[in-house]
């Protein structure tokens, strides 16, 4: 795989983690009580695979200069 390859598909995964974040906080907004705490580990575990998706590229990106 190019390296500009893998950096598009970081850039996509990056995107399609940031609408899940978005729409899990809306629903952690909007749902009464009972199912708000459900929402919360929605936005939560987006937030962790970001996070992981990040600590990822900068493996690959620091892997790909040391070669």
């Amino acid at each position: 795989m190019a390296p500009e390859d893998l950096s598009g598909l970081f850039h996509q995964l990056n995107n399609q983690l940031g609408v899940i974040l978005a729409n899990a906080e809306l629903l952690e907004r909007r749902l009464s009580d009972h199912h708000r705490a459900r929402a919360g580990q929605l936005v939560t575990s987006a937030v962790d695979a970001i996070a992981t998706a990040q600590r990822i590229r900068r493996l690959a990106e620091a892997d790909r200069t040391s070669v």
